[in-house]
């Protein structure tokens, strides 16, 4: 017994440390943030790392009340969550295309035609509809539960945002490394045009990586 400790520092070191290695790991989520701050900045690219963070936290939230392992166990569930996200992430790869000329027209201090409630949202659905990325928390949060401690929801939620913390962490650093590099192309706009273009292209590639992910992948 724990006395309702929610959880216990051990449970909470041990899985920070598995966060980290996993984090640590450029992935999908980061390669979206340096697609944005290369197209929008560093503004952008940390707007768009909370709203990450924020859809990777719903994720955990749904483990803890039990639908993470439907999506985990349901070829069908699954199926649709990671088609869901793909075709988003081809759309927003597509508009970030079709406008890269806009990059070279706006202060590099703004977010080109976007507003702060967009950033969140594409942030967020990116974060949330990675269907790996639920099933990775449906097989690993579990293990961090200290029987005969506080309630399992409420230890999963705990430990979720042990996860948000460190890939905001994780996420801001790429992302203001990339959008401080995108300086250097500002002053040449055919430079930003280019660099634009690639992070739609980027976007579009992840959507269609996402889309023939298997979940044994």
């Amino acid at each position: 017994m724990h006395n309702g400790r929610v959880p216990p520092t051990s449970s909470l070191i041990g899985f920070a440390a598995v966060a980290f290695a996993i984090i640590i790991i450029p992935g999908p989520s980061v390669m979206f943030v340096v697609s944005r701050a290369v197209s929008f900045g560093r503004r952008a690219a940390l707007v768009t790392v909370g709203g990450n963070a924020a859809g990777a936290y719903a994720q955990v939230l749904l483990v803890a009340i039990g639908i993470g392992a439907i999506v985990e166990r349901s070829i069908a569930v699954f199926t649709a969550v990671k088609l869901l996200g793909a075709l988003y992430l081809i759309w927003l790869g597509i508009q970030t295309f079709r406008h890269r000329r806009d990059a070279s027209r706006i202060d590099t201090t703004l977010v080109i035609a976007r507003s702060t409630r967009s950033l969140v949202t594409d942030g967020f659905v990116v974060g949330a509809s990675n269907p790996k990325t639920i099933v990775f928390f449906a097989a690993i949060l579990p293990q961090f539960v200290e029987p005969g401690g506080a309630p399992e929801a409420l230890q999963m939620a705990v430990l979720g945002l042990v996860f948000v913390a460190v890939a905001l962490v994780s996420d801001s650093v790429w992302g203001l490394g990339a959008g401080t590099a995108r300086q250097w192309f500002v002053s040449s706009p055919r430079r930003l045009e280019v660099l634009s273009g690639a992070g739609g292209l980027v976007i579009v590639g992840l959507g269609v990586r996402l889309a023939l992910l298997r979940r044994k992948d």
